[in-house]
């Protein structure tokens, strides 16, 4: 019985140092080292995943807000194409409109011109007219002019009046006569008789005050004279006194 006992005490003993390690203290100590530096990587590694999860989330955040924002302004890009198509098309209307004013603007502004030369035509050829038939008082202080656009026929008082008087005197008269001749084949024309003074005082001329009675009087008179005399229409005739102030 004890030859069978010992084989297996030493075989459990053999088994039992197989499975222990005995280190030297150097080895034990490396072990040591390189444990604790693997913790303080561990420690690393997961306090760098942690910041860079943080950096991940942030950048998700700033990912949904930056795409927010460019959803918003494609919206703000839509809305500025739309508002540049409209202001296309309201301003090609605009431009068509304001091409067929201009147009019409043009023609009108034509017609005005032709107007304008029609009525410079008329003006001058009145004047010759006028010029011709006076020319033999012209000696006498008769002017013939074209002030802005109308004729002007400028009758000095010494032709028409004698001093002081409204009464019209012969050589005056057969000056009105010629100038009724040539108004008469004008009856589109208007007539305006405009009496002037000097600044010399009335003195002792009776219904006479002054200057303005005497430069409207003297009016009226030519005004009678060409309308009842030399048959001008009325409603084609006025007279104004001016007095002293338009000599």
């Amino acid at each position: 019985m004890k030859k069978l006992t010992f084989p297996t005490l030493i075989i459990f003993f053999i088994t039992t140092l197989s499975s222990c390690v005995i280190l030297s203290p150097k080895k034990y100590n490396a072990l040591l080292f390189q444990r604790d530096s693997l913790s303080l990587g561990w420690e690393g590694a997961r306090t760098q995943i942690a910041s860079l999860e943080e950096q991940v989330a942030s950048l998700k955040s700033d990912t949904a807000s930056l795409n927010g924002r460019i959803a918003s302004l494609e919206g703000k890009v839509e809305g500025l194409d739309a508002n540049l198509n409209s202001l296309r098309s309201n301003s090609s209307t605009e431009i068509r409109n304001l091409a067929a004013d201009l147009q019409k603007r043009e023609a009108r502004l034509k017609e005005v011109e032709e107007i304008l030369r029609k009525r410079d035509e008329a003006t001058n050829a009145l004047k010759n007219k006028l010029q011709k038939a006076l020319l033999g008082f012209q000696q006498s202080g008769l002017t013939v002019d074209i002030r802005n656009g109308k004729v002007y026929v400028s009758l000095t008082d010494k032709l028409l009046f004698g001093s002081g008087s409204i009464v019209i005197d012969e050589k005056g008269k057969l000056a009105l006569q010629e100038l009724a001749k040539v108004l008469k084949t004008q009856p589109e024309i208007n007539i305006s008789v405009e009496g002037h003074t000097d600044n010399q005082r009335v003195v002792n001329l009776g219904q006479i005050k002054d200057n303005w009675d005497l430069s409207v009087l003297r009016a009226t008179s030519v005004v009678r004279f060409l309308t009842e005399g030399e048959k001008i229409e009325n409603s084609r005739i006025t007279a104004t006194g001016k007095g002293e102030y338009q000599p």
